[in-house]
């Protein structure tokens, strides 16, 4: 379900994103138009995008999703309604790729949470999560690749 994930250390990036604190049922609904504000609001600037773009789930709670929507951008971003510049942090982080749809991201994420666990190694709080390739590069889900990204602590 998922690649062998690895440990590894991630560079500093910029980054545009939204933040949205919404009730899990509401992701679907707020996810196309938060991108679709946010890559609108880059383009305007005349920013490029340096990469697929993320989600970065700040807190994990059943009910609530606490998140940002991202896009690593090759400039600083100007804060712009709700688009806001930030940066990747440089991290020590475990990292696998889910191959498959997105409705088997859950169970591909309990996979890969209890590899790093088994490996002796304490997650962050937070989590990311980068689209490699999705919907707009194929038809067929089981072409779609979600990065895993899970901060370590310690």
């Amino acid at each position: 379900m998922i690649d062998k994930p690895q440990i590894t250390q991630t560079a500093a990036k910029l980054t545009a994103n939204i933040r949205m604190t919404v009730p899990r049922g509401e992701i679907q609904k707020v996810m196309g138009p938060g991108l679709g504000e946010l890559m609108a609001a880059v383009a305007a600037q005349r920013i490029d995008v340096a990469g697929p773009w993320f989600t970065h789930h700040l807190r994990m709670d059943p009910e609530i999703f606490d998140f940002e929507i991202g896009v690593p951008v090759s400039a600083p971003v100007a804060a712009a309604g709700r688009v806001t510049p930030s940066q990747w942090p440089a991290m020590t982080v475990a990292r696998t790729v889910y191959q498959g749809p997105y409705e088997g991201l859950g169970a591909a994420w309990g996979e890969f949470e209890a590899w790093i666990k088994a490996n002796g190694h304490t997650p962050a709080a937070d989590l990311w999560e980068c689209y490699v390739a999705g919907p707009e590069s194929s038809p067929d889900p089981a072409d779609w690749r979600t990065e895993f990204t899970r901060p370590l602590v310690g």
